[in-house]
């Protein structure tokens, strides 16, 4: 089966509704996103009068990663969604744990957005420097031995997700992890590959490395770093997803954000951007 069209959500009007239908819904299955590397279903929910779409990723379909504890991916993605609250940016669709047809999975609302990120967000520019309005990213191959600069909009937008990025450690953004909702929204999805204890960013948002954090993202981190307290809510959470390891290591990525105030730069031990890109 090819990807299927994106359909908007059905009668779902709140992220508590949300989290309900998706938890205590009924899964009907309709088909297979081949596309994925791990099994991805899109499913009907339906719950007391409600429904809607959404993707379904049983643990039983995820392929072993040689730097992943197995198993453990639908665990990540739904801490990637938890840690997204906690920000109040609304980042990640509404995503739980569940029992479905093959077990155990993650389950998340299926968003209306096109299959891939817009003009306005990526772009290659026959150009040495990005312009007004676009940020850097680096220089890629275009074929017949050309290149050109992969650029990311100046948005607030993706800034978050940037941040966001930093904290879970994603090891796997791409430009076709961006879904920019009809209404404006932006969203990321995908997040298996996040939470690591060592680090693993992988990401096309470089564009503000190194520069100052905005004061908005200083808030936002200052109020994670009071929930990632050992007995703080976001820790709660997090405890039935992630070891105690990895829940340390997201309170120093905090912490670091925090401290030296700057978005983090590429490393050098890690490839910077994940491939393919888009």
């Amino acid at each position: 089966m090819s990807a299927p069209e994106r359909i908007p959500p059905r009668g779902v009007s709140s992220s508590k509704l949300s989290a309900e239908l998706l938890t205590h819904g009924e899964l009907t299955v309709r088909g297979r996103i081949r596309e994925a590397s791990n099994a991805v279903l899109l499913c009907d929910l339906s719950y007391e009068g409600e429904s809607a779409a959404c993707v379904y990723k049983p643990v039983a379909g995820e392929r072993p990663l040689w730097d992943f504890p197995d198993g453990t991916l639908a665990e990540r993605e739904v801490a990637a969604y938890e840690v997204s609250e906690a920000t109040g940016w609304g980042l990640v669709p509404p995503t739980v744990l569940r029992e479905g047809p093959y077990g155990t999975g993650m389950c998340q609302l299926w968003i209306d957005a096109p299959q891939e990120p817009g003009p306005e967000l990526l772009a290659l520019l026959d150009a040495e420097e990005p312009g007004e309005g676009w940020k850097a990213v680096a220089f890629a191959e275009v074929g017949e031995g050309r290149q050109a600069l992969l650029v990311h909009a100046d948005d607030e937008r993706l800034r978050r997700l940037a941040v966001l990025d930093a904290v879970i450690n994603n090891a796997d953004r791409k430009g076709g992890h961006l879904l920019a909702a009809p209404e404006g929204h932006l969203y990321g999805i995908d997040h298996g590959v996040t939470f690591h204890t060592e680090n693993k960013l992988r990401t096309l948002l470089w564009g503000w490395a190194g520069e100052p954090l905005p004061s908005w993202a200083l808030t936002v981190l200052t109020g994670l770093a009071s929930s990632l307290a050992p007995d703080g809510p976001l820790a709660g959470r997090l405890g039935e997803l992630l070891t105690p390891p990895e829940i340390d290591a997201t309170r120093s990525r905090v912490r670091t954000l925090l401290r030296s105030g700057v978005h983090p730069v590429p490393q050098g031990e890690w490839p910077a951007i994940p491939w393919p890109p888009i």
